[in-house]
């Protein structure tokens, strides 16, 4: 029974020094072995392997690639504006035991130190750089300037920054609403400079418009003016002509239509004197007593010498060889013309 218990402390011993001894090392991993806690070697490789039990110590660092993301900072750039930068930096533990022995066993110990070497890299070089620089293709070259100030200083921490991008630059709030009501301002000027075209271009078709239609009822009226006179011309010249063919008859007409005209309303009252040449063709069939006395006590001219025209027309008629004037005409109408009706008193 003794010996039993002696093989199992035995094993058990066996089993705790081995446990002590070997360590096994991932492939995501890098270890350091320390020996009462000055460092002593690094080991790289994956696998299984050995220390010292009880005075070594494994300590292991991730040697993936890792990531650092840094809050926002307010940067002032070459050309005086503020902007918002927010960066991300990519980096790995290149040597464990410098790290080890500047920032510690802990990896988050040098986040602190990366942002802040990361803030001043970025100050020092967008310092120098105008807006449309950041904004612009040379962003990268800004970028490469960026990620060598911070892998120089890093190196002395035994990490290797492999990038350093800006995730966003924004403009500061305050900024972004002056900017914008700028823009709107903009915006608002040029919708008024098309507006003030738009109205200068409808001004000038419209007055191009008018003066044409002023030109074409202008010529539509000395058009309208010229055939009017052409047709007033052949009105005169037909007139004219029909009055030479029958002088007498043409006097006997325009006395029937002064008639017509004066007598038509049925309440035309008339004061002239009986000799008047307006009833000049009445004259043949009024009583002797109604005619008016000559001079002497002898009796007026008898009808027959009022119905005689022929005596007093030839005035209106013009040789043959002269063309008749255009007012020729309005002789016979003087009749009419002379003595106007009058309307009755009420």
């Amino acid at each position: 029974m003794n010996k039993l218990v002696a093989l199992g402390v035995a094993v058990a011993v066996v089993l705790v020094v081995a446990a002590s001894t070997l360590f096994t090392v991932h492939q995501t991993q890098q270890v350091l072995i320390t020996q009462f806690g000055e460092p002593i070697r690094v080991i790289r490789d994956p696998g299984l392997h050995a220390k010292i039990p009880f005075v070594q110590s494994v300590i292991a660092f991730d040697r993936r690639l890792l990531d650092f993301d840094a809050p926002a900072e307010e940067i002032i750039l070459g050309d005086q504006r503020r902007l918002s930068v927010d960066s991300f930096t990519r980096y790995s533990i290149t040597d464990p035991l410098r790290f080890y022995q500047t920032v510690g066993p802990l990896e988050s110990g040098i986040r602190a130190r990366i942002n802040s070497v990361v803030t001043s890299a970025v100050r020092r070089v967008l310092g120098n750089e105008p807006l449309l620089s950041v904004l612009s293709n040379d962003r990268a070259r800004i970028m490469g300037e960026i990620r060598r100030l911070v892998n120089e200083e890093m190196l002395a921490f035994g990490i290797e920054v492999l990038d350093v991008r800006i995730r966003r630059a924004d403009l500061p709030e305050q900024n972004t609403d002056a900017i914008l009501s700028r823009m709107q301002s903009e915006r608002q000027r040029v919708a008024a400079e098309e507006r003030a075209r738009g109205q200068e271009e409808a001004t000038r078709i419209r007055a191009g418009a008018d003066r044409e239609r002023t030109v074409l009822l202008a010529e539509a009226q000395a058009q309208a003016d010229i055939l009017r006179g052409q047709g007033e011309q052949d009105a005169i010249r037909i007139f004219a002509e029909a009055f030479q063919q029958d002088p007498e008859f043409f006097q006997f007409y325009r006395s029937m239509q002064a008639y017509r005209d004066a007598f038509s309303g049925g309440e035309t009252r008339l004061l002239m004197s009986p000799d008047s040449e307006f009833f000049r063709y009445f004259r043949g069939s009024m009583p002797d007593s109604l005619l008016p006395q000559g001079r002497g006590g002898r009796p007026a001219p008898a009808a027959g010498a009022a119905q005689a025209p022929t005596t007093q027309a030839p005035a209106p008629q013009a040789p043959a060889s002269q063309a008749p004037a255009p007012q020729a005409p309005a002789a016979p109408s003087a009749p009419p013309a002379v003595v106007a009706p009058t309307p009755a008193p009420q």
